[in-house]
């Protein structure tokens, strides 16, 4: 078996060694093992080269109909969209930690969704063109549609409409407060983070105190975006991990009142149940009285 293998080798490469214009030296001091065999193999194997003057052509994007190919106004569109889309890309990347994705990639979104606005537009463009099938609908991939749709939700997911104008132009008005108010309180950690912690818990207190309360109202407002949730999660993690500082909140009081009296209720219960069985003891039975013993003598007397 193994000399018909060294046999094929042989015969393949003289075929091969002929059918080439240039030789191939073989080196003579290849031994015949299975290292050699592969250096053998690895000589005579056949290396495929498409003619240079050939009528068929390896290149996908020739010979097409023009009334199929994409007009220049959409291939213009479509340019427009690759760089405005790699623009929010890059601004997502770099506002990834921490979070600041609705409040520093806005701008770079809005622009991105005008030019998917008038690709998808049925509005016609220059020479009557409509860019909505040739790219969006033209193929079952629909990878236009597909890039923009990822990034929508990734839009959506961080609700900055929460924190964004509706037109998409800046910044409202709760969420520039809250960030005035957070750059406050993370100025007074700052000051007082140096030393002993307590004089940081004591000073700050006040200032942190109001941003939770801001917080609290802009959760229940529904005007929190992904940007907020974030900071004030840092935020807490700094006050009570990193300064172990703390202070009861107000919505805990009736929490605590509820659990202290129901927790002192058995202890109440079998108290009043010992004072009110020391007063039945305290009662004492009045027995009815025998009548006299002149009455029984003169009942006797009556008798008799």
């Amino acid at each position: 078996m193994y000399i018909f293998q060294v046999a094929a080798l042989l015969i393949a490469f003289l075929y091969y060694g002929n059918a080439q214009t240039s030789t191939v030296a073989v080196n003579p001091t290849i031994e015949l093992s299975a290292d050699g065999l592969k250096q053998l193999a690895a000589i005579v194997a056949p290396v495929f080269h498409p003619s240079r003057g050939s009528y068929f052509s390896l290149n996908l994007f020739s010979g097409f109909p023009e009334d199929l190919e994409v007009s220049d106004y959409c291939v213009e569109l479509l340019a427009i969209f690759g760089q405005r889309y790699s623009t929010y890309v890059t601004c997502l990347v770099s506002a990834a930690r921490p979070v600041k994705v609705c409040q520093n990639c806005y701008g770079s979104y809005d622009n991105l969704m005008d030019i998917y606005t008038n690709i998808s537009s049925d509005q016609m463009g220059p020479g009557n063109v409509s860019c909505r099938d040739s790219l969006l609908r033209s193929d079952r991939l629909m990878l236009v549609f597909l890039l923009y749709n990822n990034l929508e939700d990734i839009w959506t997911g961080s609700e900055c409409n929460s924190c964004v104008s509706l037109g998409l132009h800046s910044l409202t008005n709760d969420t520039l407060y809250f960030m005035a108010t957070l750059n406050q309180s993370l100025r007074c950690f700052e000051k007082f983070q140096q030393g002993n912690h307590s004089a940081l818990c004591k000073e700050c207190k006040a200032t942190y105190r109001g941003l939770n309360e801001l917080y609290s109202r802009m959760e229940k407002n529904r005007t929190l975006c992904i940007d907020i949730e974030d900071s004030m999660n840092m935020t807490r993690r700094l006050w009570s991990k990193n300064f172990n500082c703390s202070f009861p909140r107000a919505e805990n009081v009736p929490v605590i009142a509820v659990s202290s009296f129901m927790l002192f209720l058995p202890i109440i219960f079998y108290l009043s149940s010992f004072l009110h069985s020391e007063q039945k003891k305290r009662k004492l039975i009045h027995p009815k009285r025998a009548k006299s013993n002149t009455s029984l003598v003169n009942i006797q007397d009556r008798l008799s």
